[in-house]
């Protein structure tokens, strides 16, 4: 069978947020793109945004903010439906420590934004539509990947074809096909929770406050949304017990209603469901590498992370940020785009960071599920005394802001 190469430069598998963003990055630099996508079609630019919330919602950072920008969709998100949030609140259900954080104690105009993911998807394809170097491919599956040794890797599909370029990028994902067929291993582990998420009504505004309460099973999320005006919208995750999680999803309405708003201590009165239920388990994985020579591994395919704190999509932002950057480098050098030393330098820009992101997240999941008493003391004492340490807290919303280690340039 005959291998296509199209004059690909990097194919791209994996055409959702994080994807497409690279896509974009690659694109709008004249890069040669073709984007491999498992999806049927393109998400339905008419309703992302214009209904009822999406189920799948990330928290932007205002790094994330200027990374799509940069790309030229921000407004056109904006057009949809962005909510920002200006301060956050988070304290422990077991006990009396809190914390609050507020942008203008970060010195920024806002903490974030609660984004819907198919506005944000919806966005960048409008994008990509526009860029004549990239093409896209839906309801392309791949099936297997070849590496011959000094040659460009090969992708066989579903429909019989053979594609091939200089580089390809896994973005399909935390059980990435492509990483597994490349027989990358990850380190994973069962976090032991199930992430409930839904979108509710509620009696009193969000104020533009993102809530976390730490409760015995597993942190609760009202992450705001305003919705045609209105807010008295949230997202929802509630992270808990598996058990937990099918009782909470099994009950009516008014009752799950009942429950949310116990939860979160009745802070915004009643709570009325206004979507299903649906219940994602919760696995933390961490590839053992990022890169094979003409490989890369970015977002979830790379690493996957607990939700409590909001940033598994922006880690995946960044690692494009940065891989686009040292890609467009490598080719301003005439360096092949799938030379192994110089894809190692995206790794080492990126594994620490999410490493670190990874086994904090792993922390704070551990301490706040414990319930000793001993340990219920000293995390409250903890949250309590980062609430009365302004140099702590500064510190700490600089990094939710996205602000570590070496930004790459389109997030300046």
């Amino acid at each position: 069978m005959k291998t296509d190469t199209a004059g690909n430069e990097v194919m791209i598998v994996g055409g959702g947020m994080v994807g497409a963003t690279l896509a974009c990055l690659l694109g709008q630099a004249g890069v040669s793109v073709m984007l491999l996508d498992a999806r049927p079609g393109p998400v339905d630019a008419e309703t992302a945004g214009r209904g009822p919330a999406d189920l799948r919602v990330s928290a932007l950072t205002p790094v994330s903010q200027r990374l799509l920008d940069g790309l030229g969709v921000w407004a056109s998100m904006r057009g949809r439906r962005v909510t920002p949030y200006r301060h956050m609140r988070v304290w422990d259900g077991e006990g009396s420590g809190e914390v609050s954080f507020s942008a203008d104690q970060a010195g920024l105009p806002v903490l974030g934004h609660i984004v819907e993911n198919d506005v944000v998807v919806a966005a960048l394809e409008a994008r990509l539509a526009e860029l004549p170097t990239v093409r896209r491919r839906f309801a392309a599956r791949v099936e297997g990947l070849e590496m011959p040794p000094g040659d460009s890797p090969v992708l066989s599909l579903e429909s019989d074809e053979r594609l091939s370029a200089p580089l390809v990028v896994a973005a399909d994902g935390a059980r990435s096909p492509l990483r597994e067929m490349a027989g990358i291993e990850t380190r994973s582990h069962d976090t032991g929770q199930v992430a409930l998420v839904t979108s509710v009504r509620t009696e009193r505004p969000h104020a533009g406050v993102a809530r976390q309460a730490f409760l015995a099973d597993g942190p609760l999320a009202f992450l705001p949304l305003t919705l045609d005006g209105d807010d008295r919208h949230c997202s929802i995750v509630w992270s808990t017990s598996p058990d937990e999680a099918e009782r909470l999803s099994a009950l009516p309405a008014e009752a799950l209603g009942a429950e949310l708003e116990a939860g979160i201590g009745a802070c915004l009165g009643r709570v009325t469901p206004t979507d299903r239920a649906m219940c994602l388990p919760l696995t933390q994985r961490h590839a053992e590498r990022y890169t094979l020579p003409g490989l890369a591994l970015v977002g979830d395919a790379a690493h996957s992370i607990h939700p409590l704190a909001g940033q598994g999509a922006n880690l995946g932002l960044m690692d494009v940020a940065v891989l686009a950057e040292e890609l467009l480098e490598a080719r301003r050098r005439g360096i092949a785009l799938g030379d192994e030393a110089w894809l190692a330098r995206y790794a080492r820009r990126r594994r620490g960071d999410n490493a670190a992101m990874l086994r904090l997240m792993d922390g704070f999941r551990l301490l706040f599920g414990a319930r000793h008493p001993a340990l219920t003391l000293a995390r409250n004492l903890g949250l309590t005394g980062v609430d009365r340490l302004g140099p702590v807290k500064r510190l700490l919303m600089q990094q939710a802001a996205g602000r570590r280690g070496r930004l790459p340039d389109t997030c300046l």
